[in-house]
């Protein structure tokens, strides 16, 4: 397994949660890297994204100021914080592994992400 995922769970609104995501290639210190999620019945849609060395980070609107993005390279983990959650935040959190070169800028688009964990699953109670 390349990208694990954990820290999903059960949490009520307007409570937090951390995810982590953990990757076993080295190479991937050197990838922008993302969070996307998935809720039931919808497409699977873009949360964040982080450069490879940090500097830059992106985020969906809608979650803008209740989420972050970081990353770790020497511990190989990028993480998420969620804080201030909604029940439309819930869904499978898809950790993932932008396919295109350091220099590149961050992007949204899932088709740029050539590896992907096995997803967690957040749950936001109302």
């Amino acid at each position: 397994v390349q990208l694990q995922a954990s820290g999903g769970g059960l949490v009520q609104a307007g409570g937090s949660l951390g995810l982590s995501c953990e990757w076993s290639d080295p190479l991937f210190s050197y990838h922008h890297m993302g969070w996307f999620r998935q809720a039931p019945g919808k497409e699977r849609e873009f949360v964040a994204a982080i450069a490879w060395n940090g500097q830059n980070k992106s985020y969906v609107d809608s979650v803008k100021g209740r989420f972050t993005i970081s990353r770790d390279n020497v511990k190989k983990l990028v993480y998420l914080r969620m804080s201030s959650l909604k029940p439309e935040d819930t869904g499978v959190y898809y950790c993932a592994v932008d396919g295109r070169k350091a220099h590149d800028t961050l992007s949204a688009d899932r088709n740029q992400y050539i590896h992907w964990g096995q997803g967690t699953q957040v749950t936001v109670s109302s």
